[in-house]
């Protein structure tokens, strides 16, 4: 079977906030078939559309209420079926998100779940009686604050929703919950898809004896914005049991040729590594999609540590990197510290791109896009309203892209459901295009050089460089490549042995005299000798 993935390059499009086509000014299916010229020009090898199911919108669309139609806020199934149809006239692959760690509240298996004890679905969800003073049943937090328990007069039970009150979570231990969720991906699958992200797919079993999670250890024991921060979440999520039904999905797509699945493994850094390990061995997860390059962390010794970290603890398994998404403030901002927005957007491509695994970028990061400032009244977003103003919400990263600069980015001929500001309007895709040295020009130029050398496939070898450098070389049969990043704002020296010229993409760096000289952000992709070293 195919393995286009390994060493892949994914586009990750936000379908609200990529291009309205029926003036709602929300995104919408039609839209996206109209924008994919731009995605595969890039260089990309395949897109992942975030969720386009049916949905109230709660957490939008994030809470499915039908996960076998396609929500009218964004088209049909047709519309759905001639996207993926230009997609692959397109040479691209498409990857959808699969939401089946809960549901919505509105979902009919829900609503029956919740009428009695003892209907068909009445162990489709967790349920658990109330303690004898009224309280829940543990101590679980939810993930947007508050208890991940939520009293239903109903049943007069509790019911565990590790989002909001409204995403109720499946109970997976019952098997034909899991009868169903795989007969969802056969679905998809049967109408073309190439395979699908699987949105917190470390949270489909809970532990069944329902045992109350300790303080978290990593973490001072002081109050934070969001006190979900403070626990261990050993109990909650990332159950011993999830195993074997990853290996029931990994056989489900086994059966079709050159099939996917990424899973979101959300945890934090102490035990992330090791759940991407054993997700993505012994035949489950293809891939594991890491939050570990989402945060603030920009030093060689991180980026270092993740990489080599995976490869060492997982030889056999496989990562997918990414520096923004739908969730995380955009990385531009967050490294803002670091250079200027268009030096930290070509370093940070370079990085990125560099890395071995398979890759992930967010819709307008090849612009170099900035964080969005949103205001409390702009907001959308439901933990935004909960942690306001500690913590804005993901609305400031769902911004809609920005196509040229005209009064709504060229999104939409009516006003946004979010707003395009000044900031973001100034970094849109007709003023890059085709401008020599622009970030949009960076990202085609450094995909296009990517495809088919070392970086795609080869092993990584790390050099002990002092910080702020980051240096490692990519051997691969056919050749391999040196690969130099400076992390800093100030001007660095690196002594390599054995290079003779510069021999790749590069941006602030010459070579004289035995060293290379990396401008403020400055890097360097170059051809090399198998053997060469830096240092």
């Amino acid at each position: 079977m195919s393995e286009w993935w390994r060493g892949a390059v994914v586009y990750q499009i936000y379908p609200r906030s990529f291009q309205d086509s029926d003036g709602d000014g929300i995104g919408d299916l039609a839209g996206i078939t109209h924008r994919l010229d731009h995605v595969a020009r890039l260089g990309v090898d395949a897109i992942w559309l975030s969720p386009v199911f049916r949905s109230p919108m709660a957490d939008m669309g994030y809470d499915v209420s039908d996960y076998c139609d396609i929500d009218p806020l964004f088209g049909t199934l047709e519309d759905f079926d001639a996207l993926v149809d230009r997609a692959h006239d397109l040479g691209l692959k498409v990857i959808v998100d699969q939401v089946i760690s809960h549901s919505s509240d509105q979902h009919p298996f829900f609503a029956e779940s919740r009428r009695s004890r003892d209907n068909a679905k009445a162990d489709w969800y967790v349920w658990a009686d109330a303690k004898p003073d009224g309280s829940p049943p543990n101590n679980w937090i939810s993930v947007f604050g508050g208890s991940a328990w939520e009293w239903d007069t109903q049943r007069r039970q509790y019911y565990l929703h590790n989002f909001l009150p409204s995403q109720p979570d499946f109970n997976f231990h019952n098997p034909e919950v899991q009868d169903w969720a795989l007969s969802v991906l056969r679905f998809w699958l049967e109408r073309g898809v190439d395979g699908f992200r699987l949105d917190t797919v470390n949270y489909y079993f809970h532990d069944a004896k329902l045992r109350d999670n300790g303080p978290e250890p990593s973490v001072e024991n002081t109050p934070a914005v969001n006190p979900y921060d403070m626990q261990d979440h050993e109990y909650s999520k990332t159950r011993p049991e999830n195993l074997a039904f990853l290996a029931r999905m990994r056989a489900v797509l086994d059966g079709y040729d050159g099939r996917t699945m990424v899973g979101e493994v959300g945890d934090n850094p102490r035990r992330a590594l090791k759940i991407m390990e054993d997700y993505t061995s012994d035949g489950r997860l293809h891939m594991a999609y890491s939050f570990d390059m989402l945060g603030p962390k920009f030093s060689p010794a991180h980026f270092r540590s993740r990489v080599e970290g995976f490869f060492d603890a997982a030889p056999n398994g496989w990562p997918m990197w990414a520096f923004s998404n739908h969730d995380v403030i955009r990385h531009v901002t967050r490294w803002e510290d670091f250079g200027t927005p268009e030096q930290v957007a070509k370093l940070a491509a370079a990085l990125l791109l560099s890395f071995e695994g398979s890759i992930c970028l967010y819709q307008g990061e090849e612009l170099g896009q900035s964080e969005t400032e949103i205001e409390y009244d702009e907001l959308t977003d439901p933990p935004g309203f909960r942690f306001w103003p500690d913590y804005k919400g993901r609305d400031g990263c769902r911004t809609p892209m920005v196509w040229d600069g005209s009064r709504h980015g060229g999104f939409s001929a009516v006003k946004p459901w979010l707003p395009v500001k000044a900031p973001q309007l100034a970094r849109n895709v007709m003023g890059q295009d085709g401008v020599d040295g622009s970030v949009l020009e960076t990202y085609r130029s450094l995909l296009g050089w990517r495809k088919g050398s070392a970086l795609q496939a080869g092993r990584s070898v790390f050099f002990d460089l002092a910080a702020p450098v980051l240096g490692f070389r990519r051997d691969a049969a056919g050749g391999s490549v040196l690969c130099l990043f400076n992390l800093s704002d100030v001007a660095v020296d690196v002594p390599v042995t054995g290079l003779a010229a510069l021999d790749g993409p590069s941006e602030g760096a010459v070579l004289a005299g035995g060293v290379v000289r990396l401008a403020p952000c400055g890097w360097v992709w170059t051809r090399c000798a198998a053997g060469l070293r830096a240092g």
